[in-house]
């Protein structure tokens, strides 16, 4: 069997070394266009930043040590420029000839380009770079050691656009970011985000939000916004986004999908039989919903490949979608998500409730505790869990993993208190998020709790309902109020109970939950009507910090 894989890195190399162990006798034959078949493209912002200091780390594996261990034939520089399915031959263009090569089956693994929005002045400048390859990346490091750029711009606020504005200042430049969406991290909800926005400004990064640049002038020297703002940059990275590279695909009339996607089946083939595609040029099931999307993430793409690999051979493989867990470092701050969003819940009319619960990496009498921030949203009818979102300083990466097992072993909400974990102070806590979470929910799937979120404080106000804040008089002396609040500290409330009105509706709040969550459940036993305002006075003044009060609130 003679079997040609188009593109290497994670999916492509993925399916071909296990194709190898699956099949010793086949012919494995992997085309190119770049120098580099396998090279760690995650690793590259850490690079620019000097973290990773030997550029030899990035290149997994060279064409020659391929063909040692795997019997590999190793194609760079090789394009393949079009397919022609019925013939299952691909014609191949390198700098010294075109050539036609044949098939039993091919694989794709083209991935993804980066995208740039057409703007004017922008084929004139000459300090524009992307970031997806190591041409890319010796591009800038190049560029930078020439020039000794001291301003930098950077054009979108995802994933590797954060990577590269941290990295650029640990290189010593002046930052800016241009987002036009109206948060950084787009994949994060609103107050999630606000977290790293915060982080952000506490580094000096300027950022701007909610507009785009229009156009370049002197060369790149100068980024103009949508507003008229003009931006000096001694050097801009533009990150924006990517979108498939479907070019070869289209040329054997391979079906696509969302956002032009190349459309597979549960088998990885695409619409022409023995083609088969991975990796991010690919359409996926959001596994949560079972809605086609795109997931341009390293786990999922090296899982195509594998299981490519082994639909070929014989194996029982099926593609069973993704739900898109990633996660992203910006200074001192981690930020990670997995599932759906509430944008996305709300743009599909699902039925949903979410909990936000603030806990500790570790048990919080032992040094150093770093604090978390983790956000559940689930079904409240079922307890199905559609996505969680975590920010800290520390353990987010395992909270996250968790919730996103939790959601692929089709668990829900009911089953996080049950979950058992590996506990000594230094490693985490009895009580852990997770399951805190999970307690969480439960309260307000029975009954036991009702809330209401950040967004929907001031409109409850406005309707009436008296805000009551437990914290101590200290607390609010030191980091401030809400709006609006009246002040009873927790201790106190038992006593001061004639103090509350019972004519209204009560919400009540603290700095995290736990203790507003005692006063909601002394209140309701005695008579009131109350709701907890999710998240507290820790995310609200997070998100909304210019509501926030500095005198004393009326006692």
């Amino acid at each position: 069997m003679k079997i040609v894989i188009v593109g290497g890195v994670a999916g492509g190399m993925s399916a071909a070394t296990r194709l190898r162990r699956l099949n010793e006798t086949a012919e494995i034959i992997i085309l190119e266009k770049g120098p580099y078949v396998s090279f760690a493209n995650c690793g590259l912002p850490y690079y620019v930043a000097g973290e990773i200091e030997e550029r030899s780390s990035l290149l997994v594996q060279t064409p020659e040590a391929l063909r040692a261990r795997f019997e590999l034939d190793v194609r760079p520089y090789s394009e393949a420029v079009s397919i022609d399915a019925s013939l299952k031959e691909v014609i191949v263009r390198t700098a010294e000839e075109e050539y036609t090569l044949s098939y039993d089956k091919l694989i794709l693994s083209p991935g993804a380009k980066a995208f740039i929005p057409p703007a004017k002045g922008l084929e004139e400048a000459k300090n524009i770079f992307t970031l997806r390859s190591v041409p890319d990346v010796d591009g800038i490091t190049a560029f930078m050691d020439a020039h000794n750029p001291k301003k930098a711009v950077v054009i979108g606020a995802g994933f590797i656009g954060l990577e590269m504005a941290e990295s650029l200042v640990h290189r010593g430049l002046d930052v800016t970011i241009i987002e036009k969406a109206p948060q950084v991290l787009p994949p994060l909800d609103e107050e999630m985000a606000a977290y790293i926005t915060k982080e952000l400004h506490e580094n000096g990064v300027k950022l701007y939000t909610g507009l785009a640049a229009e156009s370049f002038e002197e060369e790149g020297k100068v980024v103009v916004l949508e507003n008229g703002e003009r931006l000096e940059s001694d050097m801009t990275l533009m990150s924006v986004g990517v979108k498939p590279e479907t070019t070869l695909a289209l040329t054997a009339d391979i079906e696509t999908g969302v956002r032009g996607g190349i459309l597979v089946d549960e088998n990885y083939e695409t619409s022409q039989k023995d083609i088969y595609a991975v990796g991010d040029a690919i359409v996926v099931k959001q596994q949560i919903n079972g809605e086609d999307t795109m997931i341009a993430l390293a786990a999922p793409a090296n899982r195509q490949g594998r299981q490519v690999a082994d639909v070929i051979s014989g194996l029982p493989r099926k593609n069973k979608g993704s739900i898109g867990t990633a996660i992203v470092r910006v200074f001192n701050q981690v930020a990670a998500s997995t599932g759906l969003n509430e944008r996305q819940l709300k743009s599909a009319n699902e039925t949903y409730e979410i909990v936000h619960i603030q806990g500790k990496s570790h048990a919080g009498y032992y040094p150093n505790a770093g604090t978390i921030l983790l956000k559940v949203l689930f079904n409240p009818e079922n307890g199905k869990i559609y996505g969680a979102q975590a920010i800290g300083d520390d353990g987010v990466d395992k909270r996250i993993d968790i919730i996103a097992t939790a959601i692929k072993a089709g668990m829900t909400v009911q089953d996080l208190p049950e979950l058992e974990f590996t506990y000594a102070p230094p490693f985490g806590s009895a009580k852990d998020p997770v399951n805190m979470a999970g307690y969480a929910a439960l309260n307000l799937i029975e009954g036991v709790s009702e809330s209401i979120q950040w967004h929907e404080l001031e409109a409850n106000q406005e309707a009436g309902d008296l805000l009551l804040d437990v914290r101590e008089e200290d607390e609010l002396e030191i980091n401030g109020s809400l709006e609006g609040s009246i002040n009873i500290p927790l201790n106190s409330l038992r006593d001061r109970l004639s103090e509350v009105p019972k004519d209204k509706s009560i919400i009540v709040s603290c700095h995290s939950g736990l203790r507003s969550y005692i006063a909601e459940r002394i209140l309701k036993q005695n008579g009131y009507k109350v709701k907890n305002l999710d998240g507290a006075f820790a995310l609200y003044s997070t998100v909304r910090p210019e509501k926030i009060r500095l005198e004393k609130v009326e006692k």
